[in-house]
């Protein structure tokens, strides 16, 4: 098994978003003591992965080289395709910077079962739903993903799944409660998988973002 951080991977943290909902710059905001960017990049760099933050702004380059989208205001689909299009490696990891209660632990698993199954696409459920985020892609996706976005489909997993058909595969969906049943992952602090995907795009989701970090279910 090569470790993660071989040059076969790159990480990048999706930050191009316009924060509207939570009304400053998500990026920037604290949890658990470190911004949102800082937490997302330290995240991929735990994995093994270099780590750089796509579709963001130029303020954010304290905490990783900032890819900065040439056509901005296209969602994550937009900092997926120019990630893609700016990296040698065989393989991405992306993680959008809303999601601070993620273990590295499931990082290493989605990466490490793409690189056996040599899948197109790999992702991860909870509760019988697939999340689109984290997820590892294939760098050979890109003109499918590019032709989605170009024609107006920038929905993230319906690209995703249109891009692993044109390859003639299926997206490899990974149940998060049956690997960490037998501890395959797991969260530092003990958190059950359905509270790692909470999004924090609102101060309400904020602060139940800390609390759960400051007291997990049992």
């Amino acid at each position: 098994m090569k470790p993660a951080g071989s040059a076969d991977a790159a990480g990048f943290v999706l930050a191009g978003g316009r924060s509207s909902r939570m009304g400053t710059d998500k990026a920037l905001i604290r949890f658990a003591g470190e911004p949102l960017a800082a937490r997302a990049v330290r995240l991929l760099r735990d994995a093994g992965l270099t780590a750089s933050i796509a579709g963001a702004r130029s303020e954010l380059r304290a905490f990783a080289p900032v890819l900065e989208d040439p056509e901005p205001d296209q969602g994550p689909l937009g900092g997926i395709c120019a990630a893609l299009g700016s990296t040698s490696s065989l393989r991405a990891l992306f993680l959008s910077i809303d999601l601070p209660l993620l273990p590295v632990s499931l990082l290493d698993y989605l990466l490490r079962h793409a690189r056996i199954a040599g899948g197109a696409v790999t992702l991860a459920s909870v509760n019988g739903f697939p999340q689109t985020f984290p997820v590892v892609l294939r760098r050979d996706l890109l003109p499918v993903l590019d032709r989605e976005l170009r024609e107006g489909r920038r929905g993230c997993f319906a690209a995703f799944r249109a891009a692993a058909a044109q390859a003639g595969e299926e997206v490899f969906v990974l149940p998060v409660e049956l690997l960490a049943q037998p501890g395959q992952v797991s969260h530092p602090a003990g958190l059950p998988p359905f509270a790692w995907f909470l999004n924090v795009n609102t101060a309400e989701e904020l602060d139940r973002a800390e609390a759960l970090a400051a007291h997990p279910i049992a």
